[in-house]
């Protein structure tokens, strides 16, 4: 295996052109996924091309390390609104993320169920097809771009489609304080009922969370942001809101409350802990139900309840418990054997799957990218 790490754009299209096996694209090497071939890291190609802070756009290069865009954008009281995940602690991991990893795999976190997913903020792409064509698509300005929107086809590809090269972004202010407003000692049933009714309130909650394993026992956690008389006022009122369901309590020290959420966000409660770990995209309506199904040793409920984090014994097919649902179970730690069995992405339908192999040979003709990374697994 070889790790070939081009320094431009240019050099980038010309070995995918000149490559005669798999390559596997790699931005900062944090998620652990399975790969087959040489690698083809993206970390040479950083910094930052564009950035306006009073048009709220970015423009980098793809293997620029996540912190230091932050950094930027913290530095003009900015912030990337999707909030991506840190999957380091994790998977135990080291690399560093890079803001193309982040976007090839649709990295999003608490505060989707209020501002969208990564790929929403995503303006435009420059990437390198599987032929070592340099592909631009989208623009560098918030407006409509006429023509195929293969921008957000991208996000979320796995570089199976290409090589990000460079994204365009779209970024918001930060908050200016925060504050969580916790419900304690509820089970999972009454944990999605009251997130709902937190979510459908007027109140603009940027992230609803249940830990059903905390330290204080179980308890459902709301996240309120914005101006501080504003974050008062919502706190209070959703208290009202909440009060129907149990004990509420309201957590105003912004530093405390953002360390909650930081982690919900990277699943710290499953840190150095055994096991398999998995990521299911549900109906929140019917995460209760689901989560009894799966049997596992610890789940942790983002997204109002749309999104479970579990932890299983090791080679636990999850997806076999969990039954038919209307979602998708995804593996996010195992062994590569147990990726191999089970594959770790849920097995699309067939003319979903006519579609994605249609997709990939368009963009990849010679199926170089990852190469069976998105594939059905060998044990349906």
């Amino acid at each position: 295996m070889k790790i070939m790490t081009p320094a431009t754009e240019a050099e980038l299209a010309e070995l995918v052109a000149g490559a005669y096996g798999p390559l596997a694209p790699r931005g900062g090497n944090t998620r652990g996924v399975p790969v087959v071939g040489d690698i083809l890291s993206v970390a040479g190609l950083r910094g930052v091309e564009l950035y306006e802070p009073g048009a709220l756009t970015l423009v980098v290069k793809a293997g620029t390390p996540l912190a230091e865009v932050e950094q930027l954008l913290a530095g003009e009281n900015q912030r990337l609104a999707f909030e991506p995940m840190d999957l380091r602690g994790l998977l135990g991991t080291k690399g560093e993320p890079t803001i193309g990893g982040v976007f090839a795999a649709n990295v999003s976190g608490p505060r989707r169920v209020q501002a969208g997913a990564a790929r929403d903020f995503l303006l435009g792409v420059r990437y390198v097809d599987g032929g070592g064509r340099v592909i631009r698509n989208g623009g560098r300005v918030m407006k409509n771009v006429t023509g195929y929107d293969l921008v957000k086809l991208m996000a979320g590809s796995w570089g199976t489609l290409g090589v990000l090269s460079e994204v365009s972004l779209k970024v918001l202010p930060r908050a200016e304080t925060q504050a969580t407003v916790r419900l304690h000692g509820v089970d999972v049933k009454v944990a999605v009922k009251a997130m709902a009714a937190a979510l459908g309130s007027p109140f603009e909650v940027t992230g609803a969370a249940h830990d059903p394993a905390a330290a204080e026992g179980p308890v459902v956690m709301v996240r309120i942001e914005g101006f501080e008389a504003s974050v008062a006022y919502r706190c209070a009122r959703l208290t009202e809101v909440l009060r129907i369901f149990g004990d509420v309590s309201v957590l105003d020290d912004p530093d405390a409350s953002a360390v909650i959420w930081r982690d919900i966000r990277d699943v710290a409660a499953f840190h150095g802990k055994p096991g398999d770990v998995w990521r299911l995209s549900v109906k929140p309506s019917e995460a209760p139900e689901i989560a009894e199904r799966l049997q596992a040793d610890a789940l942790l409920f983002d997204w109002g309840g749309g999104l479970i984090w579990a932890r299983v014994p090791e080679g636990t097919n999850l997806r076999a418990r969990a039954g038919a649902f209307d979602g998708h179970a995804t593996i996010i730690r195992a062994s590569v054997d147990t990726c191999s069995r089970l594959g770790m992405f849920q097995p699309e339908p067939a003319t979903v799957a006519a579609l994605s192999r249609g997709l990939r040979a368009k963009f990849d003709p010679r199926g170089i990218f990852n190469p069976g990374l998105m594939d059905a697994p060998v044990e349906a």
